[in-house]
């Protein structure tokens, strides 16, 4: 049985109420824990936004999102209409004073409720939006704000936005999200490795032969167009979600689950994460940008065309790096990671490919002898696989074949999993921020990834160019190839 425990009484306030991300993911995740009974009536959502509007009206708009993305089966009309309730709308322009002493008057009839601040609003207001609730009177210690990714779109822009946040809000009540730490199987990456010493005593140099990270879209830049191509795939996925997910593997025991505990041990990978020299950039990375081609069956149009039909542009929508970790853990081991859009399946997943013994009974040529493998799969379903040889069954011989053992979350526990959204949520009422970013954590990545953004930047070739529907530019597969390995390609 899963068990939500109940949080304390809150005022959500969200700006950028009426955005994609609010009535496509916020919304949900609020309406499904407000089923499941975390939170009382007592809380409120109050969604702010500039366009002048009724509460009853954003009511409207909010219950057609509801009934759009979430599940049939969680809607019922009573559980519907409680929630709406709990809803009020507040015009506010994030750049002026107008609707700012509405809003703090509204805060101010529950002095005591928690008060998460999640902004759904471009990075460059940020700073801006706090400020602003810093002079009006918004902000007292049960306070929170939510920083949605990007933090800026550089090591200065990120500095910059959490120096203007931190002028007004400690770091202990800053939570800068990131979905994918949300996910369960992120969070049992914990579990896998420090609640099970089987799996602690093989994670290192000496067994793994190297680790890969794939994080694959079907879509192309589905209407981002204008955000897309001021960012790309290293900005938009390598720099918080991927890098994120190396940290939870490459990383030290912490001393304990507290916060700062784990946050310590990410950050010391992110410092030891080796540069890539500009010398090194064709060697160790591959940018990509997809042509027209077919997804699902059906022809889609190329990156040009999905912005607007320029004629060229430099921003690349895959990504392919050959990651080292300067560390005694990890001497020797390459993390190869691969994000792209325009793919051919939409899946998320860690292959951890064990190294092969050093001497077979078992002829290579009778057998079909493979690594043994543990994969870790973020979606489309949540779960684990550890791959291993085992003898075909039957009278006929000693014949080998690689087998399965499966772990699904959903199917082995018999309930619905939470949105990753869901679980941060709740998290931000609490308190807890051990799946949010530190400050040193976003500009660690982006002192990293920085130097690579700058060297594509010199060079005058631009991304290779790859048929949507295919797994990136040819050069990705050299890349891994030229190392005497491949990326794996699960067959669901």
């Amino acid at each position: 049985m899963a068990r939500f425990l109940p949080v304390a009484p809150f005022d959500c306030v969200v700006f950028g109420a009426t955005g994609d991300l609010t009535m496509r993911k916020l919304l949900p995740a609020l309406y499904d824990r407000f089923r499941d009974r975390q939170f009382s009536p007592t809380s409120r959502i109050i969604a702010v936004a500039r366009t002048a509007m009724e509460t009853e009206e954003y009511r409207a708009k909010a219950e057609a999102a509801l009934r759009q993305f979430v599940t049939p089966a969680s809607l019922d009309a009573e559980t519907l209409q409680g929630f709406l309730a709990l809803i009020r709308y507040q015009t506010v322009d994030a750049l002026s004073d107008e609707g700012w002493a509405a809003l703090v008057a509204i805060l101010k009839e529950r002095p005591e409720q928690v008060r998460p601040f999640y902004l759904a609003t471009s990075p460059e207001l940020y700073g801006p939006i706090c400020q602003k609730l810093a002079r009006h009177g918004g902000l007292h210690p049960l306070s929170r704000v939510v920083l949605e990714k990007p933090i800026g779109h550089d090591l200065a822009s990120a500095r910059a936005i959490n120096n203007a946040v931190g002028e007004v809000m400690p770091e202990s009540q800053i939570f800068r999200i990131d979905h994918y730490l949300g996910k369960e199987t992120v969070q049992n990456l914990l579990a896998l490795r420090f609640a099970n010493p089987i799996f602690e005593r093989l994670w290192h140099a000496d067994m793994i032969d190297h680790v890969q990270i794939t994080v694959a879209e079907t879509v192309g830049v589905e209407g981002r167009g204008g955000y897309y191509d001021r960012s790309g795939a290293l900005r938009d996925m390598v720099q918080n979600h991927m890098l994120q997910l190396l940290c939870l593997l490459a990383m030290e025991s912490p001393i304990s689950l507290d916060a700062d505990a784990v946050r310590d041990e990410k950050l010391k990978v992110l410092r030891a994460l080796r540069r890539v020299e500009p010398h090194e950039v064709n060697s160790f990375t591959v940018r990509g940008q997809y042509t027209a081609g077919a997804a699902n069956g059906h022809p889609v149009p190329g990156y040009l065309a999905d912005i607007g039909g320029t004629e060229r542009s430099l921003t690349e929508t895959f990504v392919a790096l050959k990651v080292q970790v300067n560390s005694w853990r990890w001497a020797g081991v390459p993390f190869y990671l691969r994000t792209g859009k325009r793919l051919p399946r939409k899946v998320s997943e860690i292959v951890i490919q064990f190294r092969t013994p050093p001497f077979s009974i078992f002829p290579r040529e009778q057998h079909d002898l493979q690594p043994n493998r543990l994969l870790i799969r973020l979606q489309p379903e949540e779960g684990m696989r550890l791959e291993m040889m085992t003898k075909e069954p039957g009278p006929g011989g000693l014949h080998l074949r690689p087998t399965g053992l499966d772990i699904s979350f959903e199917k082995t526990f018999g309930i619905r999993y939470p949105d990753a959204y869901e679980r941060l949520l709740m998290d931000v009422v609490r308190g807890n921020t051990t799946l949010f970013m530190r400050r040193d954590e976003v500009e660690a990545a982006w002192g990293w990834v920085e130097p690579l953004l700058e060297t594509w930047a010199e060079r005058p070739e631009g991304p290779r160019p790859y048929v949507a529907g295919s797994w990136g530019p040819t050069a990705a597969i050299a890349m891994i190839e030229r190392d005497g390995r491949t990326w794996y390609e699960s067959e669901d």
